[in-house]
This record gives C-alpha cells, sequence and structure tokens, in this order.
C-alpha cells in the first residue's frame, strides 16, 4: 500500500529557520509520516535532525534527492564526487530511494546530450542496486517535448533501465498528457508519485487594465499565464483515479508539492491538501 507524504522541497525556509526536526515535527503534527528530502543541505547537523524525526516522530525518509554532478560552486551532494556519503546518509535514514529533481541543464541542449545524461546516470543506477538502493528520475513537462516522434522520457528510460522515474502528475499535465495513462504506461517502473494539483486561474485585474490601456499583447500574455500549481483537490486533476492507478501501479510513495502558493502559506497548503485526500477517503494511506 501506497504512503502519502510530503516533499521537503516546499519547507526550505522553514528546514534553515527552525531546524530539520522541529519543521517535521509540525509535518507531523497535520497528519503527514513520510517526507521526501529535496534542495536542503545535508550537513551532518541536518542528518542527525532527519535521524531524530525517524526515531521519535516515526517519519519515514521516503527517499533522499541528488544529482549525478552539479556547476562548480554550487552546493550539493552529488553521485560523482559524494557517492560514499550519499549511501551513508540513506542508510543511516532508512531511505531505500534516491532522486533526481532534474536532468543538468546543459544536457537539454541535444537529443545526444540527454541520451548521455541517462546513460551516466544508468551507471550510477547500477552501482546503487548493489547497496539496496534505487535511483529515480523526476520528471517536468519539457520531457514530453518529441524527437523523432519520441518522448524525451521515453528516450531517458531507454537509456536508463535501472533507473526508475518519480511521475509529478501536475508537470505530466502540463506537458500535455494524463496522469492516469502515463502512470499505467510506466507501472512498475514509479516508486513514486508527485501529487500536484493543476489549477487554471483567474484572469488577473493587471490584465484588464492593460485591456484599457489598448496593450493587447500584454494582455494575451496574462491570458495565456493563468495555469496555476494548487493543492491537492483545488484544481482540476482527478486524484482518486490517479491514487488509484499509483497503487495499482506498485508506487510506494504518494508526495504532496505545491511550486507555488499564491499568498498562502506552505502549511495552510498542506493542510488543505491533507483535508481533502482525508475526505477522498484516503486517511488509510498516511
Amino acid at each position: 500500500m501506497a504512503k502519502i507524504g510530503v516533499q521537503a522541497m516546499m519547507l526550505m525556509q522553514d528546514f534553515a529557520q527552525d531546524g530539520a526536526f522541529e519543521t517535521l515535527k509540525k509535518v507531523s503534527a497535520i497528519g503527514y509520516n513520510a517526507v521526501e528530502i529535496s534542495q536542503i543541505p545535508m550537513s551532518a547537523n541536518v542528518v542527525d535532525e532527519l535521524d531524530r524525526a525517524r526515531t521519535e516522530l516515526g517519519m519515514e525518509m521516503a527517499a533522499l534527492s541528488v544529482a549525478v554532478d552539479l556547476p562548480a560552486g554550487r552546493p550539493g551532494d552529488t553521485l560523482k564526487k559524494d557517492f560514499a556519503k550519499i549511501v551513508d546518509d540513506a542508510n543511516r535514514l532508512g531511505s531505500k530511494f534516491l532522486r533526481i529533481g532534474i536532468m543538468p541543464f546543459p544536457a537539454l541542449k541535444s537529443i545526444n546530450a540527454v541520451a548521455d545524461f541517462a546513460k551516466e546516470a544508468n551507471e550510477y543506477a547500477e552501482q546503487l542496486k548493489e547497496h539496496g538502493i534505487g535511483l529515480y528520475y523526476h520528471n517536468h513537462h519539457i520531457e514530453f517535448a518529441k524527437f523523432d516522434g519520441k518522448y524525451m522520457l521515453d528516450i531517458i528510460a531507454d537509456n536508463s533501465p535501472a533507473m526508475g522515474l518519480e511521475l509529478d502528475v501536475h508537470w505530466v499535465q502540463r506537458g500535455g498528457h494524463d496522469p492516469v495513462r502515463t502512470i499505467n504506461k510506466y507501472a512498475g517502473r514509479a516508486a513514486m508519485i508527485h501529487l500536484k494539483d493543476y489549477r487554471v486561474g483567474e484572469v488577473p485585474e493587471t490584465a484588464f487594465a492593460k485591456l484599457a490601456a489598448r496593450d493587447a499583447e500584454g494582455f494575451r500574455n496574462d491570458f495565456r499565464n493563468v495555469i496555476e500549481f494548487a493543492e491537492v483537490g483545488e484544481g482540476n486533476l482527478d486524484f482518486p483515479s490517479i491514487i488509484a492507478a499509483s497503487q495499482a501501479a506498485g508506487a510506494e510513495y504518494l508526495l504532496v508539492e505545491q511550486d507555488e502558493l499564491y499568498g498562502r502559506t506552505v502549511w495552510e497548503a498542506l493542510q488543505t491538501s491533507y483535508d481533502n485526500l482525508v475526505a477522498m477517503g484516503h486517511s488509510n494511506l498516511f
């Protein structure tokens, strides 16, 4: 049975301000009992606090985030330079999954560069398997670009057979695909699913001011850019079907995430997603 948790990218400021343990204590108080660590510096102190949250709060560390490599000067653990540390952190925290949040931007230059990235990631996936750890790749919308009739995501998958996929249903939808059909397509390979709703927002008041000023292009830009991230159940995605498909496909973690909050606090957003998921009948997944 899959478990619903939180993607910690939403909690970066809270981790920095209050520390990992106190932040996850608030997450636990809402009702979430699993977390995916992302964009959180994995210092010795943070790892200690995550371990404390695991033992004292029962918080599962669903996955840790890694990169294959990073540009010089950019902080973060990489498989190329910090492989042993990453494995040690994962073992200590009971995390059997690692995830790559996005490919290096230079890899987007050409389809050959995409394939080269996937092949390199696959080599690390093979090495991680020896330690009982799986490596997964998280999609955005760009991976649904086509090259000679083939989606970039499939090019990544075909060139990295040892690496799984972490499907983000908002970005799947934004990429022009149906989340349920996409989850079904990759059944058995997607151990983690990001639960993030897709909302069509209102045309902003500023757009009408542009219209009154005869700024037609400005109005059209605002009109086109009304797609928003949303709390689970506050947008247009069919989450009962998404969650059923995720479970049938073998997903182990369903992780709530929202990239932008539009004036709400992260705690309000997480509470709304929790309440809506419970109302859908999924209290048993927390």
